[in-house]
């Protein structure tokens, strides 16, 4: 039988797809990771962004993980009525433009929004704050570890769960010891993208926080606002970001392969 030759048209096509796709990463790390690369990683303004991002972005993920992990498992477990239409409204910020989303939360917590005047007079102030940092950074991440959190409940084993609570275990006892240990695989994963779309938010944070530098200004808003003034920074902090994407999908398709071996080991 003779064999089919390479469909070249298809293949010129696809090569510049890739190198459209591949060709501005690769500039950007030419650009950034230069001579200057560590000086200007090392200056006030690239530091205090680093500082704002990684300590937003850690609240952000224990707020998630301590407020979703049961949400989530509710929604995985539980038959009640309206938990579809609650379902696809706790994605919808994973489909609204950012900006939506930062407007959305400060007609909530800004001092003229819905919530704001009875937050004044508990002494609060959201908006423009670290806190609302964290906030834009919730509204816009979280639902990807609910996501990857609801799928991973519904698939353990309810067999296991079951036999551990015949042999006496509390129900506690064997969450903590089958439930959350079989899930765990896909609770990292979903950790994992949460944190990636927090360290990367910036429509939300810079309409609902602001860009103060050492207070609200993250990563991606000092890349933005070195734009005007001294490229450098940008380019740092761009080469960077690209760095930790790149890893954060290594880190992914890993979890997703161990998860997928999880799967095809476990009984029946």
């Amino acid at each position: 039988m003779r064999r089919a030759g390479l469909p070249w048209p298809g293949v010129l096509l696809g090569a510049l797809f890739a190198a459209f796709l591949l060709l501005p990463t690769l500039v950007l790390l030419s650009r950034g990771l230069g001579a200057d690369f560590w000086v200007t990683l090392r200056s006030p303004a690239v530091l205090d962004a680093l500082r704002v991002s990684l300590w937003t972005t850690g609240v952000t993920l224990l707020v998630t993980v301590v407020t979703g992990t049961p949400l989530a498992f509710l929604l995985a477990r539980r038959e009640f009525p309206g938990r579809a239409l609650l379902d696809a409204l706790l994605d919808l910020p994973v489909v609204l433009p950012p900006v939506v989303a930062g407007l959305g939360l400060l007609l909530t917590f800004g001092r003229g929004g819905l919530l704001g005047p009875g937050l004044e007079l508990a002494g609060v102030s959201l908006a423009f704050s670290p806190a609302a940092v964290v906030l834009a950074q919730l509204f816009t991440a979280a639902p990807f570890y609910l996501r990857a959190a609801k799928a991973g409940f519904a698939a353990v084993d309810r067999d296991a769960e079951a036999a551990a609570l015949t042999d006496g275990a509390g129900r506690w006892a064997a969450f903590r010891f089958i439930t959350w240990p079989l899930a765990f695989p896909f609770l990292l994963e979903g950790l994992v993208l949460t944190w990636a779309r927090a360290l990367g938010e910036f429509g939300a944070t810079i309409l609902f926080a602001g860009s103060l530098q050492g207070r609200t200004r993250t990563v991606t808003l000092a890349i933005y606002g070195a734009l005007d003034s001294d490229l450098g920074p940008a380019l740092v902090l761009s080469a960077v970001m690209v760095v930790v994407a790149f890893s954060v999908l290594l880190a992914v398709r890993v979890l997703a392969a161990r998860r997928d071996r999880l799967d095809t080991s476990s009984p029946g």
